[in-house]
C-alpha cells in the first residue's frame, strides 16, 4: 500500500533510474515524464554562471514543462550539477571524453549541486538545491581505462562519468553530503514539502 495520499499520481518529469528508486523506495505512488526541455539553451539564455542556480532554474522549467500537461497534478523536477571550481561539467559523449573529465577530477574535490522544484498547473510551489562534496582519488591511466572498461556504457549517463551508487565508488576517498543528494534528488525537503501538503500518510 502507497503512502501517498494525492487523489491524483505524483509526476516525476524525469526518466532517470537512480530518481524513480528514491521515489520508489519511498513507498510513492507515481508515474515518470520525460521534460522535453532544451536543457543546454534554457542554461545559455538565462546568463547565470553559477552551478547551484542552474541546478534550481532546470528543475524548475523540468516541472513546468510537465506541470503544464498535467492539471492539477504535482510534478517533480530535478537537476544536477557537477563542477570543480569555476569548470562545469555535462554527461560525457563517450569513452574518450569520460577520460578526460576523469582525469580532471582526479585528485580533487568537485562539487555536486542537486535540485528539485515542485509545480502545479504551470507554478512552482517548492524548490531546493542541496550540495554535496566528493574527494576523487589519485589514480593512473591504467586505472582510468580498467575502470572504463568495466563501466561500459553507464559512463555517458550521468556527469563526471561516474555512479556511485555503482562502480565509480572506487574513485573516491572522501564524500560529504546525503546519499540523496549524490544520486541526483534532494528527497528529505521533497518529503517535508509534500507532507506539509498532507500529501503524505507518513
Amino acid at each position: 500500500m502507497s503512502i501517498w495520499r494525492g487523489q491524483q499520481k505524483l509526476i516525476l518529469a524525469s526518466q532517470s533510474r537512480a530518481r524513480k528508486m528514491l521515489l520508489e523506495n519511498a513507498g510513492l505512488d507515481f508515474e515518470a515524464l520525460l521534460a522535453d526541455i532544451d536543457e543546454r539553451a534554457v542554461q545559455a539564455n538565462s546568463g547565470l554562471a553559477a552551478p547551484g542556480a542552474i541546478a534550481g532554474l532546470l528543475a524548475r522549467e523540468k516541472a513546468l514543462f510537465v506541470s503544464r500537461q498535467k492539471p492539477r497534478q504535482y510534478v517533480v523536477g530535478a537537476d544536477q550539477t557537477l563542477a570543480l571550481g569555476q569548470r562545469m561539467f555535462s554527461k560525457p559523449a563517450g569513452r574518450a571524453q569520460a577520460a578526460e573529465q576523469l582525469r580532471a577530477l582526479a585528485g580533487h574535490v568537485h562539487e555536486l549541486h542537486s535540485a528539485v522544484a515542485v509545480a502545479r498547473d504551470g507554478t512552482v510551489l517548492f524548490s531546493d538545491v542541496s550540495v554535496a562534496r566528493m574527494s576523487m582519488r589519485r589514480f593512473t591511466d591504467a586505472e582510468i581505462e580498467a575502470y572504463l572498461d568495466q563501466a561500459g556504457a553507464a559512463v555517458t549517463t550521468s556527469v563526471g562519468a561516474y555512479q556511485l551508487e555503482s562502480l565509480g565508488v572506487h574513485l573516491f576517498e572522501r564524500i560529504e553530503g546525503d546519499h540523496f543528494t549524490i544520486l541526483g534528488l534532494p528527497l528529505l525537503s521533497l518529503l517535508a514539502f509534500l507532507r506539509g501538503e498532507n500529501l503524505l500518510a507518513v
